[in-house]
Formats: structure tokens, sequence, C-alpha cells
């Protein structure tokens, strides 16, 4: 039996030796990647749009913002949530919102063309891992943690934004099908849980992406729904809150949470358009005014942007000075966890 055991065991050193790809191995094999999916460049070409008209309200003088609108020409054929002549129709509305604000909104492009049908349908960002507490308020937990956008809308953006030497200061508007993003929800005082919710429009706001996005993409918001009257209405311009504000869902007395639906203020969900001054109104003007996307035009006809942003742009960068709020982190629901 002793010699039959050894024999075994001598045939199998032999055997590993002689094998060793096939030789017993503790580390558990690596899945092989998934091969490289080529990217689809689009082939933009100018939408049939009057800009000169589309522009005819503006005037040398006031803030200004440019806005380039990408609009896919192969979304599927069930998706009829965004056309072009919604998107035009929901930039106009956001057009008198800001104006009533001191600020101009330029329509500087409007592109259209087939874009790889994978980035029709994408996460904004992975799945969050740090979770808002009551120790700090939730814009300091997002300077802390920035969130990071997902490699897929990284490479959607990256190929749908065309290179401009003002990149970072111009705001692009992409319409898509779908847009999620998942996000931390509180189930009681030591447990969350990760949701995922649908958007109708996403900023990709500096407040809570910081430097995450690279600068030539950081002006990028996405619209997926302007289905409704109320979102037509809004949705443009309350994402263009996000962006220029630099501001979450929050107004007067309110302070920032992932949905606030009351009336009042602009960046509720809600009816509400105003973008108030002062501490009453939460700086909101004043934050508009000093974002670095704005520029006047000089008796010159050259562009005087604001300044840039000193510290990613969260939302106590140093150039907003005074005009923050320092508003405590969420009450846990039993301190005595």
């Amino acid at each position: 039996m002793k010699s039959i055991l050894a024999s075994s065991l001598l045939l199998t050193s032999l055997f590993a030796i002689s094998h060793p790809a096939l030789a017993h191995d503790p580390t558990p094999a690596k899945p092989a990647s998934a091969p490289a999916v080529p990217t689809k460049t689009p082939q933009w070409q100018d939408a049939k749009i009057d800009l000169a008209a589309f522009n005819r309200d503006l005037i040398h003088g006031p803030l200004t913002a440019d806005i380039v609108l990408y609009v896919p020409t192969n979304f599927d054929a069930k998706f009829n949530k965004v056309s072009l002549p919604l998107m035009l129709d929901s930039l106009r509305h956001a057009k008198a919102i800001f104006r009533a604000a001191d600020v101009q909104l330029r329509l500087k492009a409007v592109r259209i063309g087939a874009i790889d049908p994978r980035h029709l349908q994408i996460n904004a960002n992975p799945y969050p891992t740090i979770p808002d507490t009551e120790y700090i308020n939730s814009y300091q937990t997002s300077q802390r943690h920035p969130t990071p956008l997902s490699d897929l809308a990284h490479e959607a953006f990256d190929t749908i934004i065309e290179p401009d030497t003002d990149n970072p200061r111009t705001i692009y508007l992409i319409a898509l099908q779908d847009v999620f993003m998942p996000f931390i929800d509180p189930v009681d005082e030591r447990n969350w849980t990760i949701k995922m919710v649908r958007t109708g429009g996403l900023s990709f706001p500096s407040y809570s992406y910081g430097t995450t996005i690279p600068n030539r993409l950081r002006g990028v918001m996405t619209i997926t729904n302007l289905s409704t009257p109320n979102r037509l209405e809004r949705t443009v311009a309350h994402e263009l809150g996000h962006k220029l504000i630099n501001v979450s869902h929050e107004y007067r007395t309110t302070d920032p949470a992932h949905e606030v639906r009351a009336e009042g203020g602009l960046m509720l969900y809600g009816n509400g358009t105003d973008i108030e001054s002062g501490p009453a109104g939460r700086f909101h003007k004043e934050r508009l005014h000093a974002s670095p996307y704005l520029y006047r035009i000089n008796a010159q006809g050259q562009k005087i942007w604001n300044a840039d942003y000193q510290d990613g742009g969260h939302y106590y960068d140093p150039i907003y000075g005074q005009h923050v709020v320092h508003f405590s982190g969420a009450p846990s629901r039993n301190p005595d966890w």
C-alpha cells in the first residue's frame, strides 16, 4: 500500500513538473478581460438652425454663457422624449429665466449626427461608497469625496464633445436616451442602501464631481426627458442652475437633498423659477454671476471671462467668497446609536 501511494505521489510530482500550466495553483485564476470595443466617433454636422435669429435678443454688456447642443440622429425607434425642437424650446424657456437674473444664454452651435449606440444609455458614475452623515454637510462630503465619472460616461463625453479652445468654458447639452445615477439613501442611523435613479437631466456639477471630470469636458450636461410641460419649461434651466450656480436642490431655508419637491426657487423640484440674491436666497444670484462659464463682451468685441475656479469648483471654492451657507449635516435619526 505504501509503495502504491509513493508511486502515485511521484507520478503527480513528475506530471506537475512536465506540465506546469496544469499543476495545482491555490490562487484563483483571473477571468480573461473582455476585448476592447472600438468606439465609433460621431460625424457631426451643423443643424439647419438660424443661430442669428435664435440669439437676436443678445446685447453687449451682460454676463453671457455659450451653449452647444448635441442631438443624436440614431435614437431607438421607441424613444420620443427628446428631440431637437424640444431641446430648442426648453433652451428658450431657460433664456427667459436667466435673463431675469441678468445672464444671457448664447446658442453657439447645434450639432447633429449618429453616435456610438453604446453611448445612448450610460451610468453617470460608479456605485458610491461614502454616505452623508451628521458630522459634516453634503457639500463638505463631496469636497472630501468627489463623485467620479463612470468609464462609459467619460468615454461617451470624450467622443461626443469636439475639441475647442473654449471647451472648459462652454456648456454642452447632450441629448441621450437614458442616464442613470446611483446614490446612497439612508435606511436608519446605521444602515444605507444604494438606489439608482433614472434622470431627466443631469448637470454633472462641480460641487459634486470636482476635478474628476477632465477640464475639457467639465461643461457637460445630459438631457433625457422633455416630454411634459413642466419638464419642457424647467429641465434645461434647472440643470443650468446646478452647473452655473453650482448648488444642489436647495432654496431659502431648505438645505440640499437628493430630491426636494416644493414650490419656490429654480433649484427645487416644482414650478418655481426664482434665482434669488442675498442670504435669504442662499446667494444664488451672486454665485451665478461668479460662474467661470460666464463672460462679458468688451468694447473691442472680446470675451472677458470670469475668474476660474481656484480649488476645483467645490461649493466652498474661494471664487465665491462669503456667498456660501455653512449649514449642518443631516441630524442622525438616533444620536444614541
